[in-house]
């Protein structure tokens, strides 16, 4: 049986250094370098439960500009902290990619990925992706990912004390939205709202934020 659950969020930040600095001051865990993609970025994790991450991303100063634009519209909106997407494991991915699309949502191409850890072992994935960004859904509607068989999952070897309550989403046509979440067989609150926004609570050692 195929199972899908939250996997990991995704928070862009202009200055991943000072992102690292700020939620260690903020929630007392400090986020630990994950590495370096080869598309312009570079990230920090930090375990939000036992199959469950936060991962920071910002565009990496010691990389040239890459020849295409970096993920999630990093470059369209420069400057910006905010959370951008989220991303929903599946011990299936062909299987849940093929679903999705019965049920009319068409969750994009599959693609290799892969990272090299600052230890130097090399982390790789499989994951769906929409071409251009926004995607459908703009960011509120997760891609999908299937972590390699060898593949240690961030979660097991990030700074632990942080657990994720819940994730909740605002859209300005949310039954839209819903729609496309059904597709993909996942219960997300998504409400009516001014524009497309992400609402994370989670529990830190500090007290209880909301990252948004």
């Amino acid at each position: 049986m195929t199972t899908i659950r939250t996997d990991h969020l995704v928070y862009a930040v202009p200055n991943l250094a000072a992102a690292v600095e700020h939620i260690a001051a903020e929630w007392g865990v400090r986020p630990a370098i994950g590495g370096k993609h080869p598309n312009g970025t570079h990230n920090a994790l930090l375990a939000l439960g036992p199959h469950t991450y936060l991962e920071i991303i910002a565009p990496d100063p010691e990389q040239p500009n890459p020849s295409m634009p970096r993920s999630f519209g990093i470059d369209e909106r420069p400057g910006e902290t905010r959370l951008v997407t989220w991303a929903a494991s599946t011990t299936d991915l062909d299987a849940t990619h093929a679903a999705a699309l019965a049920a009319g949502y068409d969750a994009g191409d599959v693609m290799n990925g892969s990272r090299l850890r600052p230890d130097g072992v090399k982390i790789e994935w499989r994951s769906t992706r929409l071409v251009g960004w926004p995607p459908p859904g703009d960011g509120l509607v997760p891609f999908l990912i299937e972590w390699g068989a060898e593949t240690p999952h961030p979660s097991s070897d990030s700074p632990q004390g942080c657990t994720l309550v819940s994730l909740r989403a605002e859209h300005p046509h949310p039954t839209a939205v819903r729609g496309m979440l059904d597709g993909l067989g996942l219960d997300v609150a998504v409400t009516a709202g001014p524009g497309p926004a992400l609402f994370a609570v989670i529990d830190t050692p500090k007290g209880r934020v909301e990252l948004a």
